[in-house]
């Protein structure tokens, strides 16, 4: 039995992509002209003064560390300052530690509450934890002083972590509510089924799905521990406890009421240097945080 072979199929030709016209790519240009110009003013606006901190804290200036040449002299200043750098460094770590992790405990346990559980009242409270944003920031700092005294907690870092966590709380809680709120409840519901406490389905199904607005929350909080003035000016008065903002600001008005602007400006490009790495390591999460109660439903 012979068998014929069948004719091979042409080859079909591949298809090229045409490229675009000239007066395309030109009008796409044109269009996203403007939206180039203004972000790279605004970037430029933003990043200007931070550049011009880090040039003025090595740059020569007279009645500095640093008069002849560039270099470290302004930084040099800074490390021999009373305490040292490093104390007021360690100090800043341990409140900005403190507070984040005070801050993550409280409103992801208030966010969870308030999102999956109905109880009575919990508008209400809802709205009188985010009525404490309406108040002004100075007027509770020295209530809270005089509560940190009775229990023995003021002039440490701890009462001070404690009295910042109080002004995050809200925004933290509110936060975490509606990033619980994206998530479908049937993710958690299948997990009670499965016989999980709901500490239990909180812990290994909710956490993992609201991480962008955990990270949300504690970099906020990091960065108002970080940079915060006036609590640490108030609640701590041993020199060696002090945050890095207060010696930075100490140290400008150290001489006869002479400001070191060279060492200023190295206090300034220390304090901002942690908070730009952070935020440009988790800017990703960041914006997932702030979007993830607009992406609910």
């Amino acid at each position: 039995m012979t068998t014929t072979a069948l004719p091979a199929s042409p080859a079909r030709p591949q298809l090229r992509r045409r490229p675009r016209a000239p007066r395309a790519r030109l009008a796409g240009i044109a269009l996203r002209t403007p939206y180039w110009v203004l972000t790279g003013g605004l970037a430029l606006v933003f990043v200007f003064p931070l550049i011009w901190a880090g040039v003025a804290s090595v740059a020569p200036q007279p009645g500095s560390s640093q008069v002849d040449g560039w270099g470290l002299g302004n930084y040099a200043t800074l490390m021999e300052y009373q305490a040292g750098l490093p104390q007021y460094l360690l100090n800043s770590t341990l409140v900005s530690t403190m507070t984040v992790l005070f801050t993550l405990v409280a409103s992801v346990l208030g966010g969870y509450a308030f999102s999956r559980f109905k109880f009575p009242g919990r508008n209400v409270l809802f709205l009188l934890t985010l009525a404490i944003l309406m108040v002004p920031y100075a007027t509770l700092l020295i209530p809270l002083y005089v509560m940190l005294n009775a229990i023995g907690l003021q002039n440490t870092l701890v009462g001070l972590a404690l009295v910042l966590t109080v002004f995050q709380l809200p925004f933290a809680t509110f936060m975490m509510r509606i990033s619980f709120d994206a998530v479908p409840r049937e993710l958690d519901e299948a997990a009670l089924v499965d016989g999980c406490s709901s500490f239990r389905a909180l812990r290994t199904v909710l956490l993992p799905a609201v991480k962008p607005g955990i990270i949300t929350v504690g970099l906020f909080a990091f960065l108002a521990a970080w940079n915060d003035f006036v609590a640490p000016l108030i609640l701590i008065s041993d020199s060696t406890k002090i945050p890095l903002p207060l010696a930075v600001a100490n140290l400008r008005a150290q001489v006869m009421g002479i400001v070191d602007y060279g060492a200023t400006e190295a206090g300034v490009v220390v304090m901002a240097l942690p908070c730009v790495v952070l935020f440009l390591l988790l800017q990703r999460h960041y914006v997932r945080g702030f979007m993830s109660g607009a992406l609910k439903g």
